[in-house]
């Protein structure tokens, strides 16, 4: 049986090497749901494997990434929190440190909900 113990820190350590899109494409629900602080943005709730897909590869296109920092995970039952530091530049922006908490619902070994406070 896959714990959320497994399965966050093979997310982290996949996000460590990078690979931010493989570990979705490996962990992701079927029907996972993702929540940005944006209201009434587009973004701000996101329904679906092809969705939060789609939202990934907006934000790589919008967003040049020069380091990422992860700290955790920080577990507690069926979740787990992980803090991001990226230090990037949005396209026609100026380049900044975003400083992002991810807390990650597990569900029979996937990713259910994604929540990020920033």
């Amino acid at each position: 049986m896959t714990t959320t113990q497994d399965v966050a820190n093979a997310l982290v350590t996949m996000w460590k090497a990078g690979q931010f899109d493989e570990s979705g494409e490996r962990y992701w629900a079927d029907d996972v749901v993702s929540y940005e602080n944006m209201p009434g943005d587009d973004m701000g709730e996101i329904r679906g494997k092809a969705g939060v897909r789609a939202k990934g590869e907006w934000w790589g296109a919008n967003h040049e990434v020069h380091g990422v920092e992860i700290q955790g995970p920080y577990l507690n039952g069926d979740q787990f929190a992980v803090r991001f530091r990226m230090d990037i530049t949005p396209k026609g922006g100026a380049r900044h440190v975003l400083d992002e908490v991810g807390v990650y619902t597990i569900r029979d070994g996937r990713i259910a909900e994604e929540r990020f406070y920033y």
